[in-house]
Formats: structure tokens, C-alpha cells, sequence
């Protein structure tokens, strides 16, 4: 499986991250635009990727988990998703609580199941399922609804939806992922927040725009 390639890649951006660099976890023009149309703050956009990457180290410090288990981590306005399988589950019981304990979480949601690591063919299915998921969320007909605000996770054909997002937005984006053929089942991990503590659009700018640069 890509595990080892993960782990390649979430050890050099762990090292970057511990460096005081946490910059390299979301620079580049395409964390530019994901935290434009984000709900959550930038900061807080930063500090999910930091949780991220510490729980990633967890497993390597817990041998007696990483050995026992194949869990993901993802984690969203600090509230914390597991995903993944665990030999049992006192495995992914000790896990949740080691990662409730990191700075800035707020909660830990344990989804992780008992049971073998998916296969290679599961996983490829879950990835061709989040993207039909997320395919589906552009149908989604809610005022203002922005597709870019749902994070879909998808573990052996289980699909989880993170979001800071409306109670209307919540059940759409529900709706429509559970009529995506080869879904089993939709978990809502949404944070729910009412129309009126949304944070407000932007004014638009009055100024005209500066003139591209032609090369």
C-alpha cells in the first residue's frame, strides 16, 4: 500500500513542522485558495495540519498501536477524526485518548473498526468513492453552499463528512452523499453552526482591480 510513501512524506513534513516551519505544511498558491474559501480561521486552518502531523508522530512513538493498527487521522476546525482499523479495540481506544491529550483538540471522534487493513482494491474504491462524494456535493442546492467546505473521508466504503457548515447544509450534503452508488453508509462528523455566527462575506472592493502582469 502507499503507507510507506505517506510515512516518507508526513516524516519530512513533520520535520519541517517541528523546525518551526509550519508554513511548509500549507504554502504554495493552492493552501492560498483552500483557506479563501474556508470557514475556519487561518490560523486554525494551520493548526489542523499541525495535529495532523503530530498524531502522525504518535504512531511512530507508540509502536505497540502503529504495530497493531492501519488508523488516519484527520482533523478539522480541532475536532479530530479516526479512521482507519485496529487489531482491537483497546488499540484505537488508546490511540483516541493519546490524541485528545495534543494541544488545541477539542474532540476526538474514534471511528476506527476491529479488524484487518483494508485491501489494496478497498482502498482504491474508497478513493474513487470520496471522489464521486465530493462530485455530488456540487449538486447540492443551498444558498451560498460552497462544495469546498465539506472534507470527505472515506474507510471500507464508509463515508464521513467534516464541515463547519449550516443544519440545512448538514442534511443536504447527507442526502446526497448517501445516494452515491457503492456508499454504504454516511457519518455525520459536521460541526453545526447557525446562519447568524457565520462569519461575514467580505465586503467587495470599491477599488479597481490591479492590471495583470503580461509576460
Amino acid at each position: 500500500m502507499s503507507k510507506t510513501l505517506a510515512a516518507a512524506l508526513g516524516g519530512l513534513l513533520l520535520s519541517g513542522l517541528l523546525g518551526g516551519c509550519a508554513a511548509v505544511v500549507i504554502g504554495g498558491a493552492g493552501a492560498g485558495a483552500s483557506v479563501a474559501h474556508d470557514r475556519r480561521t487561518a490560523g486554525t486552518y494551520v493548526e489542523d495540519q499541525e495535529i495532523e502531523l503530530r498524531a502522525f508522530r504518535l504512531l511512530y512513538d507508540h509502536p505497540e498501536i502503529k504495530d497493531r493498527s492501519s488508523i488516519s487521522t484527520t482533523s478539522y476546525n480541532l475536532t479530530v477524526l479516526l479512521t482507519g482499523q485496529a487489531k482491537d479495540a483497546e488499540v484505537a481506544a488508546s490511540f483516541a485518548k493519546l490524541v485528545a491529550q495534543l494541544p488545541r483538540v477539542k474532540q476526538v471522534h474514534n471511528e476506527v473498526v476491529v479488524g484487518p487493513e483494508s485491501t489494496l482494491e478497498e482502498e482504491a474504491n474508497d478513493t474513487y468513492l470520496t471522489s464521486k462524494v465530493k462530485y455530488a456535493m456540487l449538486e447540492v442546492k443551498v444558498p451560498e453552499f460552497d462544495p469546498t467546505r465539506v472534507k470527505v473521508i472515506t474507510s471500507q466504503a464508509t463515508v464521513y463528512l467534516m464541515g463547519l457548515v449550516t443544519a440545512a447544509e448538514a442534511d443536504a450534503a447527507v442526502e446526497k452523499a448517501r445516494r452515491v452508488s457503492g456508499v454504504k453508509r454516511v457519518v455525520r462528523v459536521f460541526e453545526v453552526v447557525p446562519q447568524s455566527q457565520l462569519p461575514a462575506k467580505p465586503a467587495p472592493s470599491s477599488e479597481p482591480a490591479a492590471p495583470a502582469d503580461i509576460h
